[in-house]
């Protein structure tokens, strides 16, 4: 979720962050607010997100009609809000990787569940590749080569592997 959203920090991405009942421990993991020190979370009370009217009001004030969601509990705090927005006509991209649910199969669940309402699944990194679409923009490129070194797993050991390689002389050359 931390490479998500600095996936989105490096695209502009508009990023809403939401807690819940933070006055009762509901707050936001450390890493994520980091990432946008700027923020202050709307502290909701409403299981689905989408129930409540701030929520969907900044949302609402980006402009924009495709929602990339991802939070705790797949099944509830993510699976409410994707389809009952999907079914308000916004294109809903669910990220699998950035969730959990209380179990594996909850989170499954959750995500078939979502799937037949219209909701589209991804993972963080294809989100990542989407918004760089080509890696002659060169503008964004360093902020995702960040992101990939930090947060990418083996994605991000073979491109540090990769650029080591390309960066030593041929035939062992100094």
């Amino acid at each position: 979720v931390v490479g998500l959203a600095k996936a989105a920090k490096v695209f502009d991405v508009p990023t809403i962050l939401t807690t819940v009942l933070e006055d009762r421990g509901g707050l936001l993991v450390k890493g994520l607010q980091d990432v946008f020190p700027e923020q202050t979370p709307i502290d909701r009370t409403w299981v689905n997100t989408w129930q409540d009217e701030r929520v969907v009001n900044a949302v609402k004030a980006t402009g924009r009609k495709k929602l990339i969601i991802a939070g705790l509990w797949t099944e509830v705090c993510v699976a409410m809000p994707a389809i009952q927005a999907a079914g308000e006509g916004f294109d809903v991209f669910v990220v699998t990787d950035a969730s959990g649910g209380a179990s594996k199969e909850a989170h499954d669940m959750a995500v078939r569940r979502m799937i037949q309402a219209g909701v589209t699944p991804i993972t963080w990194m294809a989100v990542m590749s989407e918004w760089q679409r080509d890696y002659t923009r060169e503008k964004t490129l360093p902020g995702i080569v960040e992101v990939l070194a930090q947060h990418g797993g083996a994605s991000g050991v073979a491109y540090a592997w990769e650029t080591q390689l390309l960066a030593t002389p041929a035939g062992g050359e100094a």
